[in-house]
């Protein structure tokens, strides 16, 4: 236990923003976690593993049900908890509920974490490559405010001992839509978009922030 690295935790911004991370373009659902942290009732799930420290992302929750579900309905998102699964349209990530945490698992804000390191790409076609290019799923892209700007970007680790980065672009302005459209074979250049249906397009769903990424290292 001496040498297990307590995990960080990052807060998304809403509700649906989680049931968008864990379940749109899964061909399974991730599974969600429902525990205590801070005081808080939270649903959560490991996204990442910076120097040995897990990465985890999460949410406060009031409902307590045993499924995140998470669909469309008249071309909008909606997410909701629920206690069956009941409709095929829908995907539904199972909730584990946890009575009590490990000490390993909860956060100690007493040790100075390690950071991501920052890479800025010239465009969102460089993204968009960047996160589809290294697993049969791309990786989801996470959306912040700084400053008077808007920082979208993906979390990588070229290979396991060295520093992990944070590639990003630079937006004037928050990205209203929850997923990035993009196609490799038209040469258009990638946009915003919440419309899953048009064929031909790869998508990545974007996950925004309650706040500026805590673990950049912005120097």
């Amino acid at each position: 236990m001496e040498n297990t690295k307590p995990p960080n935790y990052i807060q998304v911004a809403s509700h649906l923003e989680f049931s968008r991370l864990v379940c749109a373009l899964e061909r399974i659902p991730r599974v969600s976690f429902l525990h205590e942290h801070n005081g808080n009732k939270i649903l959560s799930i490991q996204m990442d593993l910076l120097k040995e420290r897990p990465i985890i992302y999460y949410v406060p929750i009031e409902n307590n049900g045993h499924y995140l579900s998470y669909g469309f309905r008249n071309g909008k998102e909606e997410a909701n908890v629920v206690d069956a699964v009941s409709e095929p349209t829908k995907l539904y990530s199972p909730i584990i509920k946890i009575k009590s945490l490990p000490p390993s698992l909860r956060q100690n804000q007493d040790i100075q974490p390690e950071k991501y390191e920052l890479i800025e790409l010239e465009d969102l076609a460089s993204l968009a490559k960047l996160s589809y290019g290294y697993d049969e799923a791309p990786f989801p892209l996470f959306a912040f405010p700084k400053k008077d700007r808007w920082v979208l970007g993906v979390f990588m680790n070229f290979n396991e001992e060295g520093p992990s980065y944070f590639c990003h672009v630079v937006l004037a302005a928050e990205p209203q839509q929850p997923f990035l459209k993009y196609s490799m074979h038209n040469g258009n250049v990638p946009v915003f978009t919440n419309n899953l249906n048009e064929h031909g397009y790869s998508y990545i769903k974007i996950i925004k922030l309650k706040e500026p990424h805590p673990l950049i290292n912005y120097d």
